[in-house]
């Protein structure tokens, strides 16, 4: 008979010692019982054990070593565990904190159940033996030459079959996800460092889609990609159901987290949460943006690392800004251990590359973190690329842009629209004033405004973040305004956020001022970002220098856009462009923009004249297209 309580052995694997597995059985319903634990959810396992002399076959729950390494750590002194969880919860503490000498002392305090795995007929492993084996597990990814790492190279160019998601994969993603689902499945977590606008995203959808069903997912984000992570799982994965934990009136309670497939939250929620969060057992957490961890000691990396997950993935374009440490502060999180303490890894790694520049301590870093980083350049994938990768990049509202928006809405109806020219008048300026506040709100409030820029309208922040990634990869953007004011505000932010120059072309410049600009903007010292007025710049200019087109404010009309994009995506571009469309969540400008998505063949005939047709709607018509969703439109 099964015991009557949870109890912990070690299933290990010969042939592929990365797939032994750590295995919970005994008592009514060991899945609840490692849940009770704070373990990442595990696989059923139907195992034999030799049990009180026999052998009997028993219901578990199995997971690879390092997932639950960390979460195992934290139960070793909990008194209502058995000996056996104890005991192996003191091994994990013991591999994690490097005290390899201890593991043969701890060994010897198995009891019988800790290690009842047969060996041959009649016998079972000797608790020294399995403990060894479990180390082994453990340090598989230590060796280059490991049969799981091997594995992991081998995925970064396999075929993964079918994955049900609502894209053309190209060859590059589809590698992307096969890797992602071989390292899940090896227990090893990885970095996805692709560069900017390859579709990081859409790979880890890819892998959250394989691995739906058994326990929630978790995607942590910055708050300007909360919005855009909802949407882009609606978009590709329509499938999985999504839970939003943001805002003031977000659930205190577990259960809505834990009946859907996915929760998506941002770094300073799940700062906040982490009690709540800490309390559900994830499959998979991927955090979005990872550099905002690259500070191990911040509390949000911290929160981040004690969160319970059976797969963990990071996405960054950049995980490494300025020094090493922040590649070490990722590692931390996905492979705990990998790259050796932070002393050791400065010692080992840091101080010799970044201070000697040596050669074979960054082979051995390479060599270490080839298997479980993948990082594909544009350059790189080119042949897998189209000319032109379009993208709408969700932003959210601030509490202060909400405020104006709800204000303008109510101002503008009591005040009454009218019919005929004076509504189509009135209409037209309640959308310019809707459209300036998604913007920014001092471009709405107008010059007296003496207060800063930063941390006032999502759009700004999250453009800000996106053009500090492109100006730190050497790369060149275009960004398109319609509003002269927002392109002046938008110049003076970002010479002064990211330190580099960022020059307006517009309507007032003369001639030789626009083709001095020009001129500048391609060569290659020339500035990294120009900022082009949507009516002075977007025809006529050879503006091939960049390879990133940011469509700031929305124009409505798909033809016209399409022109200012081709002022960057015509002959001559030798790169991949890739074209940002942002949007406020919640608000007029995501409807619209859905309204042309779902009508792109007939929208020159429905929105040919731009913003005019919305003048024609009745005031029914008109609030369900500007109102905000019931959340408020913002985070």
């Amino acid at each position: 008979m099964p015991p009557s309580e949870l109890h912990a052995t070690f299933l290990p694997d010969h042939a592929s010692p990365a797939d032994g597995r750590l295995l919970f059985f005994g008592g009514a319903h060991p899945w609840a019982a490692v849940a009770e634990l704070g373990l990442p959810p595990g696989d059923p396992v139907d195992a034999e054990l030799y049990l009180d002399g026999e052998l009997v076959e028993v219901e578990g729950v199995a997971m690879p070593v390092r997932p639950v390494l960390p979460a195992l750590t934290r139960i070793a002194s909990r008194p209502d565990i058995t000996e056996s969880v104890a005991i192996w919860a003191r091994i994990a503490n013991a591999v994690d904190d490097d005290k390899f000498d201890d593991l043969d002392r701890i060994a010897g305090e198995l009891p019988a159940e800790g290690h009842c795995v047969p060996h041959s007929e009649g016998h079972v492993w000797t608790a020294k033996a399995l403990v060894g084996s479990f180390v082994e597990s453990f340090t598989e990814l230590l060796r280059s030459d490991s049969g799981l790492n091997l594995r992991l190279i081998t995925a970064q160019h396999s075929d993964p079959g079918e994955v049900r998601v609502n894209a053309d994969l190209r060859k590059y993603q589809a590698h992307g996800i096969a890797w992602l689902e071989a390292a899940a499945e090896g227990g090893a977590g990885v970095i996805l460092a692709d560069d900017m606008g390859l579709g990081k995203t859409l790979q880890s959808i890819g892998l959250l889609v394989r691995r739906a069903g058994n326990a929630p997912h978790l995607v942590v984000c910055p708050t300007s990609l909360v919005g855009n992570w909802q949407r882009e799982i609606a978009r590709f994965a329509s499938q999985l159901s999504v839970h939003l934990h943001h805002g003031p009136s977000r659930t205190k309670e577990r259960r809505p987290l834990t009946e859907s497939d996915v929760v998506v939250t941002s770094y300073s929620i799940a700062l906040r949460d982490i009690k709540l969060l800490r309390q559900i057992a994830f499959d998979t957490i991927v955090i979005d943006e990872a550099q905002a961890i690259k500070n191990h000691r911040s509390r949000t990396a911290g929160a981040v690392r004690d969160l319970t997950g059976r797969v963990r993935v990071a996405l960054t374009g950049t995980p490494v800004e300025n020094h090493l440490s922040e590649l070490w502060s990722i590692s931390e999180f996905v492979n705990p251990g990998l790259l050796g303490g932070q002393t050791d890894f400065k010692r080992r790694f840091a101080d010799p590359i970044e201070i000697g520049r040596d050669p074979v301590s960054a082979a051995t870093l390479r060599a270490r973190i080839d298997p479980v980083v993948l990082r594909r350049m544009k350059e790189d994938v080119a042949a897998d690329l189209p000319p032109k990768i379009e993208a709408v990049v969700a932003c959210t509202m601030t509490d202060e842009q909400a405020g104006l928006y709800k204000e303008a809405i109510r101002e503008a109806f009591d005040e009454g629209l009218g019919d005929g020219i004076t509504r189509r008048g009135r209409v037209l300026k309640l959308l310019t004033r809707l459209k300036q506040i998604c913007n920014h709100p001092a471009q709405y409030v107008g010059v007296g405004d003496s207060a800063g820029l930063a941390e006032r309208s999502g759009k700004l922040d999250r453009v800000t973040e996106m053009l500090a990634e492109v100006v730190d990869e050497g790369d060149k953007t275009l960004i398109f305004t319609q509003y002269r004011q927002m392109g002046e505000l938008l110049s003076r932010h970002l010479h002064a956020e990211l330190g580099v120059a960022a020059p307006f072309l517009h309507g007032g410049l003369d001639q030789p001022a626009r083709d001095r600009l020009v001129d500048e903007f391609q060569t290659g010292e020339g500035p990294a970002i120009l900022l082009v007025s949507l009516r002075a710049g977007g025809t006529g200019l050879n503006l091939t220098g960049a390879s990133h087109v940011v469509h700031y404010d929305r124009w409505w009309n798909p033809a016209v856009e399409d022109q200012a994009t081709d002022r960057a995506h015509r002959i001559g571009q030798t790169r991949t462009v890739h074209v940002h469309k942002l949007v406020t969540a919640g608000s007029l400008e995501e409807r619209v923009d859905e309204l042309l998505q779902r009508k792109r063949a007939i929208a020159d005939a429905v929105v040919g004249n731009g913003e005019d047709w919305l003048g024609d709607l009745d005031d029914s018509q008109l609030r369900k297209l500007i109102e905000l969703d019931a959340d408020g439109g913002h985070l």
